[in-house]
């Protein structure tokens, strides 16, 4: 079920008018978000709703044994068990099928080719995502930053609300179990602020994003080798407003949709391509697993805690099991691993670079970051290394430009100037349009999703996301 169809909306408005006619009732009302979580993911395959009980169902458990054990030791034990636990489910159906043919290549290689037991495994929508959001909570329960939830149902709630269930955005434990444990209250300002996120996120998903995607983006990828140097590099711009408008779009709608049913998800992009360094970049990208990364990745491995050579060490495996967490491919690993190595050459310059030497301009930084970034894009969407290596090839070859059309070009320039408006700027407009009449709210909004649905392409993709 995709957010920008009707089926969703119709969905939504039962949902909606259920949820806050029990708005006193907050046990009753936590088991029918439950309930209509499950729909919402079932409407997939119902047979991997069985896979979101049984993992709500174990992580609850452990969490009580980790929060009742004796000792610290014990504690490392279950929490250790409950992270393999949820890797062996990630890596079952995420990377079996890699796996087994990496093995393969290896056994053939050394001339022992053996048959192998190949399955077919379906991957589940959004497993990478709730698995995270499971081995937080494990692990932050052991850390003693969050209590265990107070009933099964409330781990349920915190693995399977549909808003973020699919692609995130990962919200942590201590985020929501306070929140389940309120009767939830909708001020005018969030049910305002929801509602802007939503119809903002359904412009981006459905016209910036899809324009690009059908217009320019799959073409150029599909096959590089027809295109031209700029027609390739129109291409990997419209990349990268791509994956950040559909991206976002999503996790803009989930906060939105979250909003409207009284919750607050933290937010998840904060205007990317303004960064100036790579590292900031990653404050601002997918904020809530580069923030997760962090805290239970990077800063176990060692963080910048024990010199410089340990802080590249972290910041390169960080970025590489960042890489494969996307995917079960090499070009996910690379992806991952160009980034670590940026990284680690920012860290570097920072820690020897001469004192007295000027900082460059922003604006160098920025263009650095932003053509690092679209670089890695191109890793990150071809479908080989041979394809990516076609691509680069081709950023080479001078010939017409074919693809790339006036108004196209204006997409990717509307895309990129998101990134120049104020900060925060939906919130102001919401804090401001909350006084007005809730009739004159709505005719704007139905005018505004009008004019989207009479400019939009037809049909609606599944976002880039849903794959990870």
């Amino acid at each position: 079920m995709l957010f920008p169809t009707m089926i969703f909306a119709i969905f939504f408005l039962i949902v909606f008018a259920v949820a806050w006619s029990l708005e006193r009732e907050n046990g009753r009302r936590k088991v029918f978000l439950v309930f209509a979580s499950w729909v919402f993911y079932g409407w997939w395959d119902w047979r991997f709703v069985g896979l979101l009980m049984v993992s709500a169902t174990v992580n609850w458990a452990l969490a009580e044994l980790i929060s009742r054990a004796d000792t610290k030791r014990i504690s490392a034990v279950v929490v250790g068990i409950g992270v393999a636990l949820n890797l062996t489910v990630l890596g079952f159906f995420k990377y079996y099928g890699f796996f087994i043919d990496q093995l393969g290549e290896i056994l053939r290689l050394i001339h022992w080719e053996r048959d192998l037991p190949l399955m077919q495994v379906i991957l589940p929508v959004g497993v990478s995502f709730f698995t995270f959001q499971a081995m937080s909570y494990l692990i932050d329960v052991h850390r003693g930053k969050v209590p265990p939830a107070r009933s099964l149902l409330d781990v349920m709630l915190l693995m399977s609300f549909f808003p973020h269930l699919v692609a995130g955005p990962i919200v942590r434990a201590s985020d929501l179990l306070p929140q389940f444990n309120q009767t939830p209250r909708l001020t005018r300002r969030m049910a305002t602020e929801g509602i802007l996120l939503i119809v903002w996120g359904l412009f981006k998903k459905t016209v910036i994003a899809s324009e690009l995607a059908a217009g320019l983006v799959d073409p150029v990828f599909f096959d590089p080798t027809r295109y031209s140097a700029g027609d390739l590099l129109a291409g990997a711009y419209g990349y990268a407003v791509q994956i950040y408008c559909d991206f976002s779009a999503y996790s803009d709608m989930a906060i939105g949709l979250a909003a409207l049913l009284g919750y607050r998800f933290p937010r998840n992009f904060d205007q990317p391509y303004r960064s100036t360094s790579l590292q900031d970049f990653w404050r601002r990208w997918h904020i809530s697993l580069s923030t997760w990364l962090r805290d239970y990745l990077y800063i176990p491995l060692g963080g910048s805690r024990h010199g410089l050579a340990r802080t590249c060490l972290s910041l390169m495996l960080t970025m590489v099991l960042g890489g494969l967490w996307h995917g079960a491919a090499w070009t996910f690993v690379a992806w991952g691993a160009l980034h670590g190595l940026v990284l680690c050459v920012e860290r570097v310059w920072g820690e020897l670079k001469p004192a007295h030497w000027p900082a460059w301009p922003k604006i160098v930084g920025l263009l650095i970051t932003f053509h690092v970034v679209c670089l890695s894009w191109i890793l990150f969407r071809s479908d080989s290394f041979a394809s990516a290596l076609d691509y680069l090839h081709g950023l080479t070859r001078f010939g017409p430009t074919t693809q790339l059309t006036p108004f196209l070009a204006g997409m990717i320039a509307l895309g990129l100037a998101l990134h120049v408006l104020p900060p925060r700027i939906l919130e102001r407009m919401a804090a401001g349009l909350r006084y007005l009449p809730a009739p004159a709210l709505g005719l704007g909004v139905g005018a505004v999703m009008l004019i989207i649905e009479a400019i939009r392409p037809a049909g609606v993709a599944a976002f880039i996301y849903y794959q990870f």
